[in-house]
């Protein structure tokens, strides 16, 4: 990393704040030090953010670059029913990047994004790493530790036919909000976590994901978009699933019909959670003040169609795909 690592460290060590519940020892030392609940099994995630793929300084505010980073693995744990233990930033910055006054303006930014989603989630930072990336972008990378009491965690991999489907929240806002983002860049640069802004401060079903821990037989988090994470799902489980248009519950930002289905189905980073349940339990219209959709239904087979308007097709994950 450029001049200046260990006066950075220490102001990161003194913004995080004192070690808090599972975290005995954090920043400071060669490795943190954790103790998880007694009886609890540990979940570990681990998210890159990539200039220029995951975020872009001249679109993103660097509070929402920090934002994003830290929800993207937390929505992770919550997709498995975890309550988060403590997180670990890497940071890989350009040659000299906190010489010029607007960069360390801007790090001190994405730095307080993260933060504020950690002091929220009750997410301790308790350590990381940082470097001097090989090139012009920022590189920024989230190890996520969470717990969950032993053998409760939900999987991907145990939803059955005759399972109903169903999602948290409203889907397609984030895609949309990308959307206008790029129409133009400027226009949402004082934009704040405390209103609805699904793409630029999404906000992890942690709370719902725990609940869901007594109440459903498979989930996984909307980060690639529900076409493709259903079909992570029913590939995981060996089964198919049919999808209702009609009950898709959209966001308020898909104000444009003709392209409001292709968002909340393909758009992806939505973070909201798709689960399974059984026909007989009972799921809630909401939990916490976060609706509950049923959408579907799992079957037998592989295949996935989406039934609208009478009609049945075929549903290709047409999402977010990772490129190698």
């Amino acid at each position: 990393m450029a001049s200046g690592e260990l006066q950075f460290i220490q102001q990161l060590r003194n913004r995080a704040g004192r070690p808090k519940g599972a975290v005995r020892l954090g920043i400071g030392d060669d490795c943190a030090v954790l103790r998880p609940p007694s009886g609890h099994d540990v979940l570990v995630t681990t998210d890159f953010s990539l200039e220029g793929r995951h975020f872009r300084r001249d679109w993103h505010p660097a509070a929402s670059a920090g934002h994003r980073c830290l929800a993207r693995g937390l929505s992770d744990l919550a997709a498995m029913g975890a309550q988060p233990m403590a997180a670990f930033l890497s940071l890989a910055l350009p040659t000299g990047f906190t010489r010029r006054a607007a960069n360390r303006t801007w790090l001190d930014g994405f730095l307080g994004g993260l933060l504020h989603l950690a002091k929220q989630t009750k997410t301790p930072l308790a350590g990381g790493d940082t470097s001097t990336a090989p090139g012009d972008a920022i590189l920024a990378d989230i190890v996520l530790l969470g717990s969950v009491p032993e053998g409760t965690e939900l999987r991907r991999s145990k939803a059955r036919p005759g399972d109903g489907l169903y999602v948290t929240g409203h889907l397609g806002g984030a895609s949309a909000e990308l959307a206008a983002l790029a129409k133009s860049p400027r226009s949402l640069r004082k934009a704040s976590p405390a209103d609805d802004h699904p793409h630029l401060y999404p906000q992890p079903q942690l709370r719902v994901g725990q609940r869901l821990r007594s109440l459903a037989s498979a989930a996984i988090d909307i980060s690639d978009g529900l076409s493709t994470d259903l079909t992570h799902l029913c590939e995981e489980s060996r089964v198919g699933a049919i999808v209702e248009a009609d009950s898709l519950p959209l966001h308020q930002l898909l104000t444009n019909k003709k392209d409001a289905l292709q968002h909340a189905l393909h758009g992806g980073e939505d973070y909201q959670l798709l689960f399974t349940a059984s026909a007989t339990s009972k799921v809630p219209r909401s939990i916490g003040g976060i609706p509950i959709t049923h959408i579907g239904q799992i079957v037998r087979g592989k295949d996935i169609t989406l039934r609208s308007n009478g009609k049945t097709e075929r549903l290709e994950p047409a999402g977010w795909e990772h490129s190698l």
